[in-house]
C-alpha cells in the first residue's frame, strides 16, 4: 500500500458489491483499501487493529446493524470519518447516521458515479450528503420548523426499524430476538409499537409492510 494514500476500510456483507467498491477505491492511486469486514465486530477489531483514515459502512450487515456500528466506532475514535453507503433510502437513514457519528450518506443506486467524489469530500473534512438531502435538512433547520408530511417510516427509532427490516426480510419473531439478543417478548412489543407507528391492523398487515418496504428500499 502507498504510505501516503489515504486509507479505508470497508464493511459491507455482500462479497460482490465489495468487490466493486473495492475496484473503484483501488483505481485511486491516492487511496487504499487496508482491510475488508462483513460484520459489526470483526470491524471494531480492525478499526482497533488498522486505524484506517476513512471507514465505509453498510447498515445491513452479517451480524449487527450499521447505524450502531458507526455509533459504537464514534464513541472509541471519535476523529475516524465514515460514510455509510446503503440501498436504504437516504430520507430515512441519512440523518440517522450523522446523528451516530458519520460524516456523510451514500446510496448505493448511485454509488457508481459519486463513491471517490464522496470519499475525498469526507477526507477534506467535510460533510457528503445528496443536494436533495441537503436542501430537506436544511428545510427543516429554518426557523426550527419541522417538517411536514414526514413519512411514518421516518419517525421510527432506528431499533424499530431494525426490527421492521428483519420483518420484511421474513424472520420470525424468535429469530429476530436471537439475532438482536434480545428476548421474545421485547421484539412483540417493538412490533406492537410498529403496528401503532405504521398504522397496520394485525401482524399480517404489518408483515406484508415491512416485505414491501424491503422490497422498494433495494
Amino acid at each position: 500500500m502507498n504510505k501516503e494514500a489515504s486509507s479505508i476500510l470497508l464493511v459491507e456483507d455482500h462479497p460482490v458489491m465489495r468487490d466493486g467498491l473495492a475496484a473503484q477505491i483501488k483505481s485511486q492511486p491516492d487511496l487504499a483499501i487496508c482491510g475488508e469486514a462483513e460484520d459489526a465486530n470483526e470491524a471494531i477489531r480492525l478499526v482497533e487493529r488498522l486505524h484506517p483514515d476513512l471507514v465505509i459502512v453498510d447498515i445491513s450487515l452479517k451480524s449487527g446493524h450499521g447505524i450502531e456500528l458507526v455509533r459504537r466506532i464514534h464513541e472509541s475514535e471519535p476523529k475516524l470519518k465514515m460514510l455509510v453507503n446503503s440501498m436504504y433510502d437516504e430520507a430515512v437513514y441519512a440523518e440517522r447516521a450523522l446523528q451516530a457519528g458519520a460524516m456523510g450518506y451514500l446510496n448505493k443506486q448511485s454509488a457508481r458515479g459519486t463513491l471517490i467524489p464522496a470519499i475525498r469530500t469526507l477526507l477534506s473534512g467535510r460533510i457528503y450528503l445528496s443536494p436533495e438531502m441537503t436542501e430537506k435538512i436544511l428545510k427543516s433547520r429554518i426557523g426550527g420548523k419541522v417538517e411536514v408530511g414526514k413519512s411514518p417510516i421516518e419517525s421510527l427509532s432506528n431499533r424499530e426499524l431494525e426490527v421492521l427490516t428483519l420483518i420484511g426480510q421474513g424472520k420470525t419473531t424468535g429469530a429476530i430476538a436471537k439475532q438482536l439478543h434480545l428476548s421474545v417478548h421485547t421484539i412483540d412489543t417493538y412490533r406492537e409499537k410498529l403496528k401503532i407507528k405504521l398504522n397496520q391492523a394485525n401482524s399480517a398487515e404489518l408483515n406484508r409492510f415491512a416485505a414491501q418496504w424491503v422490497l422498494e428500499s433495494g
